[in-house]
C-alpha cells in the first residue's frame, strides 16, 4: 500500500473535526500483505496508521502494539472509532516529541473466529546526525584532480550540496557532485582555490561540516605512464530497488580511462585503469551483494477439514538475508508440541485436529530489511452423528517399557465406531514426538511397548467411524518403572600418587539410568590376581572414590556399574591402569583430570583439567575411534611405547586449551577418547572414556543441513582483571536455525599466529576468557551453532587486559665501580612487565644474609658514599602502578682501595684553599702597613726609629734583643715597592704574620682520609 499525503480540512471519517488550519498528513496501511516497513515522523506532519485486516462486512476489535506491547493511548497516540492511530507530534518542532514514540507498530484484528495480525512498521523521528566524517584539506597539483567528502547520518535522507567560500558551489562540468557526499573537481585550476564545506539538511534541521582548504601549486607535469587511484570502490550493499553508487577516480599522464566489469550473478565486480602505455595498467576487485526484504512467493491456502483429519500448510518466502520464518495463530505464537511440527522449509502440521486449532494461520517472514506475511484460514467441521469420547481411560505400567492402556466405549454412537486410535507423547519436555496407534473395533485395551523406564508419558484415545473422529478421551499420565541402567558410568582414572587410583565419573543421563542411581560399585584386581576382586560401593550422589593402598609399578584393571531400586546394570569394560614407579615419580605426567564428554547424536565434547603436575607438560593429545562393543580396554599406562590410533594420527593441542569438539560421528555408535599430557621427554597416562552418541529418535534420520545461522549482534568485552575479560553478546535478530550454543575466538589483537588462537564453548550469551596475558590487548569473535550446522563469525571486538605487577625482573643488570666509593648500575626492562614500569627499587648491602628490609634502598641508577675496598650485593625489581615484581638474581661487585689523592674530598681541598687565600691576603696588609710607617720615618724630624722599642707594638711583650734570621720575613720585604726596605725594621710584626701563616696551612694537617661521603 502506497504512502499518501493527505490534505485535510475536517477529519469527519475519523470522528473528529480539526476545522481550522491545513494539516498535511502521511497515510500508511497496514496489512498482511507487502507494502512500506519504515515511516518517519517529521515536524508538522502526523503519521495515521490505518489498519486493514479481514472483511468490512465483519465486526471486529483493532489492538495496536507497539514493539509488541498493548499500546497506551496519550496526546501523542490516539485511535479511532474506525481501528486507525494517529501519531501526531506535541510540538511543531518533531524533536520535541518523546523519542518513546519510536518504535515498531502493528495492529490486531479480532473477531468471532480469531485474530489476525498484520506487518510491523518502523516508525522514527526525523534527526539529522552530526558530521561523521568532514572533509578535509587537499594540495593538489594545476591540472590534478581533487576530491572532498562528508558523511552524516539522518532520518529522512538528507540531501547534501557543497559551498566555496561559504557561496553555493557554481555549477560546471569539472564539478561531480555524487549522492552519497563526495565532491570531485576534475582539471583543477588555480581559481578553483579556496575554502569548500558541505551542507546537510532534511525536514529535521540543517548542518554544515567543517570548512577544508583546496591548495593548487603550478607544479611539474606528472611522470608520463604514472596512473593511480584517487578513490578506489568500495564494498557496499545495496538494497533491491534502490540506487547504487560505485565511485573510482583515477589520474595519470596521460588520463587513463577507467572501464567497468561485472563477474556473474554473485555481485562481483571490477574497476579497471588503462593507461597509454600497454605495460601501464591497475584493476580493484569489489562486492556489490544486492539485499532484499522479504516476499512471500507461496502464501498458505485456506482450508476446512474435518475433525481428525491432519492440516498442513505450505509457506515459501524469498529475501536476502534469508528471511527466518514462524507461524502465527490467531495472533499468538505457534509453539510446536506433540500434535504440531514445524518442518523445513515453511511447512506446519497439525495432527488430530480438534475445534481448539481453528482460526487464523500466518506466516511471517523476517530479515534486516523488514518482514511479509500471508495469512490462511483452517476450519474444523464437526459431522452430525460422531461418537462422544472415550470414557474411563487408565494406564498401567506393567514393566519399566510397557503400559496397559484401557477404557470403555463411548457413550454416544457407539454402534458407529469402526476403531480406535491410541495416542501418546513424553509428559515432559517440549518439542516432544506424539506415536500413535491403530486399535481394532473390539477391544477397549491396549498394550504399549518400547516405553522408556523411570518416564512419564501423557496417552489419550480417539474413537472413529465413518463419519469422521470423536473428541479425544480425557488424557492420563502415567510414570513407568525403574529399571537397571542400560549403560555403565564413563570412566576416567588417574594416579595422585604411586600407591592411588582415582576414579573418576559423570553422573548418568535419564535415557541411560532408567531411574534413580543409588549406588555405584567399582571392582578391582591387579592382573596378577584377576580373581580376587575387590569391590568398593559409594553412593549415588558421588562422582568419584579414591583407591589407596595399592601397589607401585603395578598394573591393574577396573571396572564399575551403576544401580537403581532395580539393581546394578551391566558392568564397564575392565580398563588397564599402570601405577607409577616411586623410584621414578618425577619423570611421571599423570593423566587429566576431570575427564568429562558430552555426547550428542552427531558430535562428542570432550572437556578436562590439567594433571596434579601440569608444570611439566608441553600440550597435549586427543585421539577418538569407534570401537567394538566386544572389544577390550587397552592398557591404561604411559602411551610412550604404544601405538597411536589406527584411524587418524593424535591431535595435538596447546596447554592453556583444555577442551575439543569431535564431529562427523554417527548417531548410537560406540566410540572411545583418550586424553593424554606430554612434554619432549616423554608421553603421560592417558584419561579415557568409552560411550555411545545420541540414540537417533527416528529411523533413518540423516544430519540435517540447514542454512547457516547468522552471527550474534551487540558483540562487546570489558576487562574483568589482569588475566580475564568479560565478552557478552545477543542472540542474532532473526534466525532460521535453532542456536544450541556459541563459539568464541580469541587470539592477541595484530598477531596471525594460528598456535596463539584460542577457542571457547557458551551455552549463553556471555562467557568469561580467563588465562590471558596482562596489559595485552586481544580481539575476539563469536559464532553461532545450530545442530550440526555453524555460522560464519561476527566481527571482531578488541579489549585490553587490566595491568598487573611485573612477573619477572629486570634483565642483563650490571655493577661497575666508578671509583672506590660509586657504584654504576645499568639494566634491561622485565620481559614480561604487564603494564607500564613506573620506577624501579634497588637494594644493595655489605651483608647477604641481611633480610630484605636492612638493605639500603636506592632511585638512582648511581651509587655513592660506598666504602673502599669492600664487597657490596645488588638486587632490584621493577615497578607498576599495581605493584612490584620479583627481585632480580643477586650479583656483587667489589669497591676498589682508596689512593692517596682520594683522600682529600672537596671539603677539605676547599678549605686548605680558603685558608691559603687569607694568608696572602694578611701578607700584603701587612706590607702595606710597613710601607706606611716607611713614609713616616722619612718625614718625622729629629725622630729616630729606635725611639719607639718593639715591647710597646700592640702592647705585647718586649722584643727581644736579638733578632733571629727568618726567611719568612725576608720574603715579604722582597715583595714590598724598592726604596721602602729598612732593615731596622722590628722582626715583631713579621712573625705576626708568620702565626697567621700557620694558622692558616695548619688545616693540611687535619684528618681527612675519615670524613664520610655521603650519597
Amino acid at each position: 500500500m502506497a504512502v499518501e499525503h493527505l490534505w485535510l480540512l475536517c477529519l469527519l471519517s475519523l470522528g473528529r473535526c480539526g476545522l481550522s488550519l491545513q494539516v498535511k498528513l502521511v497515510s500508511v496501511e497496514l496489512s498482511c500483505a507487502a507494502g512500506p516497513v519504515h515511516a518517519v515522523l517529521e515536524a508538522g506532519m502526523p503519521v495515521l496508521l490505518d489498519c486493514q485486516l479481514g472483511s468490512s462486512e465483519e465486526q471486529s476489535e483493532v489492538t495496536w502494539l507497539q514493539d509488541g506491547v498493548p499500546l497506551l493511548v496519550s496526546e501523542v497516540a490516539r485511535t479511532f472509532p474506525n481501528g486507525s492511530l494517529l501519531i501526531t507530534p506535541v510540538q511543531r518542532d518533531a524533536r520535541a516529541t518523546p523519542a518513546g514514540v519510536e518504535g515498531g507498530y502493528n495492529c490486531i484484528s479480532t473477531n468471532a473466529f480469531g485474530a489476525v495480525t498484520s506487518r510491523v512498521i518502523s516508525l522514527h523521528l526525523a534527526s539529522l546526525s552530526r558530521f561523521l566524517q568532514d572533509p578535509e584539506p587537499q594540495v593538489v597539483e594545476s591540472g590534478a584532480a581533487a576530491r572532498f567528502e562528508c558523511q552524516v547520518e539522518g532520518v529522512p535522507m538528507p540531501s547534501i550540496t557543497w559551498e566555496k567560500d561559504q557561496e553555493p558551489l557554481v555549477p560546471q562540468a569539472r564539478f561531480i557532485v555524487l549522492p552519497n557526499g563526495v565532491l570531485q573537481i576534475l582539471a583543477v585550476m588555480e581559481a578553483d582555490a579556496g575554502s569548500y564545506r558541505c551542507m546537510a539538511s532534511n525536514s529535521a534541521r540543517k548542518r554544515f561540516s567543517q570548512e577544508a582548504i583546496l591548495s593548487v601549486h603550478l607544479g611539474v607535469s606528472p611522470v608520463l605512464g604514472k596512473v593511480e587511484f584517487v578513490a578506489r570502490p568500495q564494498n557496499s550493499t545495496v538494497v533491491l530497488g534502490q540506487p547504487a553508487v560505485m565511485e573510482c577516480m583515477a589520474q595519470g599522464n596521460p588520463k587513463p580511462l577507467v572501464s567497468w566489469s561485472r563477474y556473474g550473478e554473485c555481485g562481483q565486480f571490477s574497476a579497471a585503469l588503462l593507461g597509454s602505455l600497454a605495460n601501464v595498467a591497475l584493476s580493484e576487485l569489489f562486492s556489490l551483494p544486492l539485499s532484499a526484504p522479504p516476499v512471500i512467493l507461496q502464501p498458505p491456502e485456506t482450508v476446512s477439514l474435518s475433525r481428525g483429519n491432519t492440516a498442513r500448510f505450505v509457506c515459501n518466502s524469498s529475501g536476502d538475508p534469508p528471511p527466518a520464518l514462524h507461524w502465527l495463530r490467531n495472533g499468538k505464537r505457534v509453539l510446536p508440541n506433540g500434535r504440531v511440527k514445524t518442518q523445513s522449509p515453511g511447512v506446519l502440521l497439525i495432527n488430530q485436529l480438534g475445534l481448539d486449532d481453528a482460526g487464523y494461520y500466518q506466516c511471517i517472514a523476517s530479515n534486516s530489511l523488514g518482514t511479509a506475511c500471508a495469512t490462511a484460514k483452517l476450519t474444523v467441521i464437526v459431522r452430525e452423528g460422531l461418537p462422544s469420547a472415550p470414557r474411563q481411560l487408565q494406564a498401567t505400567p506393567y514393566s519399566s517399557t510397557t503400559a496397559m492402556l484401557t477404557w470403555e466405549r463411548p457413550e454416544l454412537n457407539s454402534d458407529q465406531i469402526i476403531g480406535f486410535s491410541v495416542h501418546y507423547q513424553r509428559a515432559m519436555g517440549s518439542n516432544n514426538m506424539e506415536y500413535q496407534f491403530a486399535v481394532n473395533n473390539d477391544t477397549t485395551e491396549y498394550l504399549v511397548k518400547e516405553l522408556q523406564p523411570h518416564t512419564s508419558y501423557t496417552f489419550y484415545v480417539v474413537a472413529y467411524s465413518p463419519m469422521g473422529a470423536s473428541r479425544p478421551s480425557q488424557p492420563v499420565t502415567v510414570e513407568m518403572l525403574e529399571d537397571v541402567p542400560s549403560a555403565p558410568p564413563q570412566l576416567s582414572l588417574l594416579s595422585p600418587s604411586p600407591t592411588e587410583i582415582r576414579v573418576m565419573w559423570l553422573p548418568l543421563s535419564s535415557q541411560h539410568s532408567r531411574g534413580s542411581v543409588t549406588h555405584y560399585r567399582v571392582d578391582y584386581s591387579t592382573l596378577e590376581q584377576v580373581d580376587d576382586v575387590i569391590s568398593v560401593e559409594v553412593m549415588g550422589n558421588e562422582t568419584q572414590v579414591t583407591l589407596r593402598d595399592l601397589q607401585p609399578n603395578q598394573m591393574y584393571h577396573i571396572r564399575m556399574a551403576a544401580g537403581t531400586s532395580a539393581g546394578y546394570g551391566q558392568p564397564s569394560e575392565w580398563q588397564n591402569h599402570h601405577t607409577p614407579d616411586l623410584l621414578n615419580l618425577t619423570m611421571v605426567l599423570f593423566a587429566p583430570t576431570e575427564l568429562k564428554v558430552r555426547a550428542k547424536m552427531f558430535s562428542l565434547h570432550v572437556t578436562w583439567q590439567p594433571p596434579p603436575n601440569h608444570t611439566q607438560i608441553s600440550g597435549y593429545k586427543l585421539t577418538f575411534r569407534e570401537v567394538d562393543p566386544e572389544e577390550s580396554t587397552s592398557d591404561g599406562g604411559p602411551l610412550r611405547d604404544k601405538g597411536r590410533t589406527p584411524d587418524a594420527p593424535p591431535i595435538k593441542l596447546r596447554k592453556r586449551v583444555k577442551h575439543h569438539d569431535i564431529t562427523g560421528l554417527a548417531p548410537d555408535r560406540l566410540y572411545q577418547v583418550k586424553v593424554w599430557a606430554y612434554n619432549k621427554q616423554t608421553e603421560g597416562y592417558p584419561a579415557v572414556w568409552k560411550g555411545r552418541t545420541e540414540r537417533s529418535s527416528t529411523q533413518g534420520l540423516v544430519p540435517p543441513n540447514p542454512p547457516p545461522p547468522l552471527p550474534p549482534s551487540s558483540v562487546r568485552a570489558t576487562a574483568n582483571s589482569s588475566r580475564s575479560i568479560w565478552l557478552r553478546w545477543e542472540r542474532p535478530r532473526f534466525s532460521n536455525v535453532q542456536i544450541i550454543n556459541y563459539t568464541v575466538r580469541c587470539s592477541p589483537a595484530g598477531l596471525r599466529n594460528a598456535s596463539l588462537v584460542s577457542y571457547y564453548t557458551s551455552s549463553t550469551q556471555e562467557i568469561l576468557l580467563g588465562a590471558l596475558k596482562p596489559f595485552t590487548r586481544y580481539e575476539m569473535a563469536v559464532q553461532s551453532n545450530g545442530i550440526g550446522v555453524v555460522g560464519p563469525f561476527s566481527g571482531t571486538v578488541e579489549e585490553s587486559t587490566l595491568s598487573d605487577r611485573p612477573s619477572s625482573p629486570p634483565t642483563e643488570m650490571q655493577l661497575s665501580a666508578l671509583d672506590s666509593s660509586s657504584v654504576l648500575v645499568s639494566w634491561r626492562p622485565p620481559m614480561e612487565p604487564n603494564g607500564i614500569i613506573t620506577s624501579y627499587r634497588i637494594l644493595y648491602s655489605g651483608n647477604l644474609s641481611q633480610p630484605d628490609h636492612l638493605w639500603s634502598n636506592l632511585s638512582n641508577d648511581e651509587v655513592q658514599g660506598l666504602l673502599s675496598g669492600t664487597q657490596y650485593f645488588f638486587k632490584m625489581r621493577a615497578c607498576t602502578e599495581v605493584g612490584v615484581g620479583p627481585y632480580s638474581p643477586v650479583k656483587d661487585v667489589h669497591t676498589p682501595a682508596k689512593k692517596y689523592g682520594e683522600y682529600l674530598d672537596i671539603h677539605a681541598v676547599t678549605g686548605i684553599i680558603v685558608g691559603m687565600c687569607l694568608g696572602l691576603i694578611c701578607i700584603l696588609l701587612c706590607m702595606c702597613v710597613s710601607f706606611r710607617n716607611g713614609k713616616t720615618r722619612e718625614v718625622s724630624d729629629g725622630l729616630d726609629s729606635s725611639f719607639f722599642s718593639p715591647q710597646y707594638r700592640r702592647g705585647a711583650r718586649p722584643a727581644p734583643t736579638t733578632v733571629p734570621e727568618c726567611n719568612d720575613c725576608h720574603e715579604l720585604e722582597t715583595l714590598m715597592p724598592p726604596g721602602t726596605h729598612d732593615s731596622s725594621h722590628s722582626p715583631a710584626e713579621p712573625s705576626e704574620k708568620q702565626s697567621l701563616m700557620g694558622s692558616a696551612s695548619g688545616t693540611e694537617d687535619e684528618p681527612v682520609a675519615e670524613t664520610k661521603v655521603t650519597v
